[in-house]
């Protein structure tokens, strides 16, 4: 033993440095060693006075393939409820294209289609790519409310069946709801009113076929009806057209003929309906033309007429008195107001002559004159008083005395007297009603006369009578006034036939058309040419030279 370590002292080991060696082999069942050394079993060491511990059992890995098996299964769930977010990551160069053509198309009102450009057409593409995504249902939605609202505006403009294609395919598009029935409703209302048409295109056609052109049941107002409903009417077109060339060649006839109203009826007529008509500008000319030829002698015959007036010439045989003058200028233009008042005039002097008939006591002449007088002023309140007179008057060989007149009065019977009372309350009330001339019997003018005819000397009814003109005039003003434009006319008529030949009325005909030309300027401002055309005419009448008359005529005429 002693030797061995002296042999180690004297010659020291060279250091080796330790290696792990190959580690893949220790489990692996040991060989005989390959370097030729003898093998050799280490035991590890224990602790002293410890029993041996028994050898340890290799660990068994077993549990690491089910967690590995486990985590693959959450990536994939992972990876499914997130496929939308993990596709909208990757490009999508065809859906992101469509879908920008699909809202140009939208913009450009391009809605529906068969060549696949239109909105919904591109809109159902990209849901064909992605059937889940949002902006290509929100976009078929938006393609459905742009329908609904092309669809209002087709039946606004009277155009049903495109209407009803639109909301057909809003109907598809948005699935129904309110806005969609109430479309529905409002198109089922529009065919009822369509089939309406077609029966005034009858009624139309039948007035055309009888004549019956003007009037609100006339075939011009029909054909507008029609055409106010149904713009594109060809046949409602058609027949205005029939209604225009009738009204022209009417207005040449009576031009030709002389007969100036109707043929500035028929020409006024004829501008409310076809403002462009190209037989206006000729009519009007021609018109013109008249006028002013059937205005040179209407001057003539007035002025005429005046003179012989004041020169007393009034009536009776020759062509120079004043009634033969003013029936003339009446021939030139029937509606004339001074022509009338001339007229009115003369009954006025013929009544004069009447009651001087008979204060000489010649009944017989009061009775002519009046009768001749009764034929230019039938209703003329001093004709009526006067009249009354005469048939009280005694026949003039058996005239009373002035002594004697006092007892007439006297032989009225106590019912007499109280008939005539109330005759006479029932015309004032009559007057304050303002039924002057109407209704027949029991106007203010027929209960005056009533009374008259018992005593045709009571001094209420020749007054209530004769005070019937400034009763008229006053409510005149107060029609006028309150804008009662019907009235105001009425009026002006009842003091025409009460006073015909008061000058006074020349001054108020010419306010009442003042007032119906401002009437007429409102409705032309609103667009209703019929009712200004109507305004015009009744201004005419009253003031045909008024310059306004004549201005407003051509602005109709123009459309403007």
């Amino acid at each position: 033993m002693s030797g061995r370590r002296d042999q180690h002292d004297a010659h020291p080991p060279i250091r080796t440095e330790p290696t792990l060696g190959d580690l893949d082999r220790l489990d692996a069942p040991r060989a005989p060693a390959a370097d030729g050394l003898p093998q050799v079993s280490v035991e590890p060491r224990r602790p002293h006075g410890r029993a041996a511990a028994p050898p340890r059992r290799k660990r068994r890995r077993g549990w690491v393939v089910p967690f590995l098996l486990l985590l693959a299964l959450a990536a994939v769930g992972t990876l499914w409820l997130s496929q939308n977010r993990l596709r909208g990551m990757l490009p999508r160069t065809d859906f992101n294209t469509v879908l920008t053509q699909a809202q140009q198309a939208l913009q450009d009102g391009r809605l529906d289609g068969q060549d696949g450009t239109s909105a919904r057409e591109l809109f159902q593409a990209a849901a064909a790519l992605e059937p889940d995504n949002d902006r290509a249902r929100d976009g078929l939605r938006q393609v459905g409310q742009a329908e609904l609202a092309q669809a209002d505006a087709a039946l606004q403009a009277g155009q049903i069946a495109q209407a009803v294609q639109q909301a057909a395919v809003a109907r598809e598009l948005l699935g129904g709801g309110s806005d969609i029935d109430r479309l529905d409703r409002a198109i089922a209302g529009a065919r009822a009113a369509q089939v309406h048409t077609v029966d005034l295109v009858d009624q139309a056609q039948q007035a055309l076929a009888a004549g019956k052109l003007d009037g609100p049941e006339g075939a011009g107002a029909l054909y507008q009806r029609v055409l106010r409903a149904d713009p594109d009417n060809a046949v409602a077109a058609h027949g205005l057209d029939q209604v225009g060339y009738a009204l022209a060649v009417q207005a040449r006839t009576a031009l030709d003929a002389k007969d100036g109203t109707t043929a500035d009826a028929r020409i006024e007529q004829l501008a409310v309906l076809q403002p462009n008509n190209g037989a206006l500008p000729a009519l009007r000319a021609l018109q013109a033309q008249t006028r002013k030829q059937d205005n040179s002698a209407l001057e003539a015959a007035l002025k005429a007429g005046q003179d012989a007036l004041r020169a007393g010439r009034i009536d009776g045989s020759g062509d120079d008195t004043a009634l033969v003058h003013f029936q003339a200028a009446l021939k030139l233009d029937p509606d004339n107001a001074q022509a009338r008042a001339g007229l009115g005039k003369v009954a006025q002097a013929l009544t004069v002559q009447a009651n001087a008939a008979l204060d000489d006591g010649d009944t017989a002449q009061a009775a002519k004159l009046l009768d001749r007088a009764a034929e230019l002023a039938p209703k003329s309140a001093d004709l009526a008083a006067t009249r009354a007179r005469l048939d009280k008057a005694p026949p003039a060989a058996a005239a009373p005395t002035a002594a004697e007149e006092a007892p007439v009065a006297a032989v009225l019977s106590p019912q007499q007297g109280a008939a005539v009372a109330q005759l006479v309350q029932r015309a004032q009330v009559a007057t304050n009603n303002g039924d002057i001339m109407m209704p027949p019997g029991d106007s203010a003018y027929d209960l005056y006369r009533s009374a008259l005819a018992i005593d045709g000397n009571n001094e209420a009814a020749l007054h209530g009578l004769q005070a019937l003109p400034g009763q008229v005039e006053q409510q005149f003003n107060q029609a006028l006034a309150a804008g009662n434009l019907g009235k105001a006319g009425d009026m002006l008529a009842n003091l025409a036939e009460l006073a015909p030949g008061d000058a006074a009325q020349g001054a108020l005909g010419n306010r009442l058309a003042s007032a119906w030309l401002d009437q007429a300027e409102q409705q032309l401002a609103r667009g209703d040419r019929i009712g200004a055309s109507q305004s015009l005419q009744r201004a005419r009448k009253l003031s045909p030279s008024n310059p306004r008359v004549l201005d407003l005529g051509v602005r109709l005429q123009g459309g403007g």
